[in-house]
């Protein structure tokens, strides 16, 4: 089934209350529009990075009480996990859909990450355009423009705090017109993963 685009109900989903009620409607409403986007972007993205790639659903197990603020897929060279390994999310939050390439704090060679990124920065710099933001921390609703940032800051965080997490990419507001037409979306996340795919090579150690 072909991706239509995102549309009010499914950002409304993170007022519902209760979290059954809240997971149901996640359940319902948005991941079967993240297996339509996968159908859609697999085979670019694993061209793009050169592998084999798997699509992961968040599943919310962990909570027992507080519903999710957000929800999103992932996309990983493993099979059973991505956490501990570099990947791309695509996901919301009830304010903005985002299209990240993350590194999070269960990753095991951080430190290694971070230093050849910083190495080289100035490559970075150079090949992501400045209108992509960055977000340290995956749980928190808040992210940078690369244009505003200081990424040798960002980077130095992420190699030397134990929780410290690194996400690039673009976020795109709930009102978005993007947002509304599935073969426009669709064509961006492509495009974002085309500019992000040598950084992900490149952190491949």
């Amino acid at each position: 089934m072909t991706f239509s685009g995102f549309e009010a109900k499914d950002f409304d989903t993170f007022t519902i209350e209760g979290l059954d009620e809240r997971m149901e409607a996640i359940q319902k409403r948005i991941q079967p529009k993240f297996k339509q986007i996968s159908e859609e972007i697999i085979s670019d993205l694993e061209e793009a990075v050169g592998q084999d790639m798997y699509l992961h659903i968040a599943r919310h197990a962990r909570r027992t009480v507080n519903p999710p603020k957000d929800t999103w897929s992932a996309y990983a060279h493993n099979k059973r996990g991505y956490k501990k390994h570099p990947h791309f999310q695509v996901g919301l939050w009830h304010d903005h859909v985002f299209v990240w390439l993350a590194y999070i704090y269960e990753l095991p060679h951080k430190s290694e990450i971070a230093k050849k990124f910083l190495d080289e920065i100035d490559d970075i710099k150079s090949t992501v355009p400045v209108d992509y933001q960055v977000s340290l921390d995956h749980m928190e609703n808040k992210a940078e423009s690369l244009k505003h940032i200081n990424l040798e800051k960002a980077l130095q965080r992420f190699q030397n705090v134990k929780k410290g997490e690194f996400l690039i990419g673009r976020q795109f507001k709930a009102d978005d017109p993007i947002l509304r037409d599935g073969k426009v979306f669709i064509q961006e996340v492509k495009d974002i993963i085309q500019t992000l795919a040598p950084l992900y090579k490149s952190s491949l150690l």
